[in-house]
């Protein structure tokens, strides 16, 4: 195991538990939302409002920005040094201020422009049509604060602190919670007051990195300049990234169009399945993503290539030893979990069975997902945005292929398996032009055969139990530790990597 690789599963170990601490507070924060807010005219206008900056967010912020910016900061910092990186930090950031600025102004004139686009039916309601005007022009500054807490991040990851950037989301979530709760008690409007919370959880997002940052000795007062050759670097760089962000985007809309030629709940099956696989893509793939960029950055930057290769492969091995056991328990459970979370009121037995199937069909190509993290970061830390957005977009056309052939004959279960298949070939040519250039094939096949051996195991298990109403939810963690121990005794690489980095951590 390479120092690199310890390093990078103690990193992760931090941004999945802050990554869970937030996606906890996300489900009391929709639980508090759905009981102040309610689903009439007022959430309607706030949902449509928060959209906007939201999706501004997700196409330039977080992922773009910083998959972009480390590579280039952490070439920097080695080459040209500490004062250097942070000018050119200080730069970005002055961009950003210009550029957001602009764009928040233009947003607040034409609102009402920005609302009929996304939203063209509430052109016709005036009393909704005013109230979500007033609330995007209250929300839409969150951009700015947003980008900044991005580019924070990647200051942050590069210099190996990853504790703050995992737990901003915290702070909107929070923020939602109380403005939530003030404005019902109080008596006032709730939308209105949740508007401001995005706005105030977007400046506690800014501030909790600020104490990190001058620790580092970075100080956004000092020289800065617009022709700063690293911000150049960075937003070519960039360009590409945005792009990745949009096909995801719109496989997301096209997924859902296609759903809306099949029979009515078929959309909605598809939501709740797909809920579901995000929890552990979110608090997993992503985090073992984002704690390797840093790492594989600067291997790459100093010219330690086998060492780079070596990483990722570790890297891919510890998402698999992951996402695989995840799979089987999705897969085996999907009708009991499905029934124990959603099957109340209007949401029967049948909606439990249609969307255990299309959880059953997404849980297949959960472990590529997760594997395209990591794999997509080795990429950025070359400093090579343009080949995983072109291999997205080929993607892209195979999942609405054979989505549409698909669902032809096992209906919405077609559209979420032809996520899975366009997930295992978007894994599939990333691994081989990867492993071309390196010269090593990003799979550890020997731990994968362990932990897939493991998987089937406790997936057997596990559905054997719920076929028979044996206590299947109080097993799991038994199943669980089954898949840790029995992981050891076969002497998985990855068990040991992570039980070895978390002894560190600890000591």
């Amino acid at each position: 195991m390479t120092a690199e690789s310890s390093k990078i599963v103690r990193n992760a170990s931090v941004v999945a538990g802050a990554t869970l601490l937030s996606r906890i507070l996300g489900f009391v924060r929709d639980l508090i939302v759905a009981f102040a807010l309610g689903a009439g005219l007022p959430a309607d206008a706030f949902f449509v409002a928060f959209r906007i900056p939201n999706l501004l967010r997700r196409l330039f912020g977080e992922g773009s920005l910083t998959m972009a910016f480390v590579p280039v900061f952490s070439r920097v910092h080695k080459e040209q040094g500490e004062g250097a990186a942070f000018e050119m930090a200080r730069s970005a950031m002055l961009w950003l201020l210009l550029i957001l600025g602009a764009l928040t102004v233009l947003a607040i004139v034409g609102a009402k422009y920005l609302v009929l686009l996304i939203a063209p039916g509430f052109g016709d309601n005036a009393e909704l049509m005013s109230l979500t005007v007033n609330l995007l022009r209250i929300c839409f500054p969150y951009v700015i604060f947003i980008c900044g807490v991005a580019l924070c991040m990647g200051i942050l990851n590069s210099t190996g602190h990853f504790l703050a950037p995992a737990l901003a989301p915290c702070m909107l979530n929070i923020a939602l919670i109380g403005s939530a709760l003030i404005g019902y008690f109080t008596g006032n409007s709730v939308a209105l007051f949740m508007a401001w919370g995005v706005l105030i959880g977007g400046l506690l997002q800014w501030l909790l990195q600020q104490p990190y940052l001058k620790r580092l000795g970075l100080h956004w007062r000092g020289k800065a300049e617009l022709d700063n050759p690293g911000v150049r670097r960075m937003g070519k760089l960039m360009l590409p990234t945005v792009l990745g962000a949009a096909v995801y985007q719109i496989n997301v809309v096209l997924g859902t169009l296609l759903a809306s030629f099949l029979p009515v709940g078929s959309v909605s099956y598809l939501y709740y399945a797909d809920r579901l696989v995000q929890f552990p893509l979110g608090v997993f793939g992503i985090a073992v993503g984002t704690a390797a960029l840093p790492s594989l950055a600067k291997l790459y930057v100093e010219g330690r290539h086998d060492d780079f290769a070596k990483t990722l492969k570790q890297s891919v091995g510890l998402i698999l030893f992951i996402s695989l056991p995840a799979m089987a328990g999705l897969v085996s459970l999907a009708e009991p979990l499905i029934g124990l979370l959603f099957e109340r009121g209007a949401f029967d037995a049948q909606a439990v069975s249609a969307t255990a199937q299309a959880l059953m069909a997404y849980g297949i190509g959960l472990p590529f997902i997760a594997m395209s993290r990591p794999l997509v970061s080795a990429f950025y830390a070359q400093e090579d945005t343009r080949t995983p957005v072109k291999v997205a977009i080929l993607c892209l056309f195979i999942n609405v292929g054979a989505g549409y052939l698909l669902m032809q004959h096992i209906a919405h279960v077609g559209l979420a398996l032809a996520v899975s298949l366009s997930s295992m070939l978007n894994c599939l040519l990333l691994s081989v032009i990867m492993g071309r250039r390196t010269g090593l094939f990003p799979l550890p096949f020997a731990s994968v055969a362990k932990s897939l051996f493991l998987s089937a195991l406790i997936g057997a298990g596990a559905w054997f139990s719920a076929r028979y109403d044996i206590l299947w939810f109080a097993l799991i963690p038994v199943w669980m530790a089954v898949y840790g121990f029995g992981s050891l005794l076969l002497k998985s690489d990855d068990a040991r990597m992570l039980v070895n980095a978390l002894r560190r951590r600890r000591s």
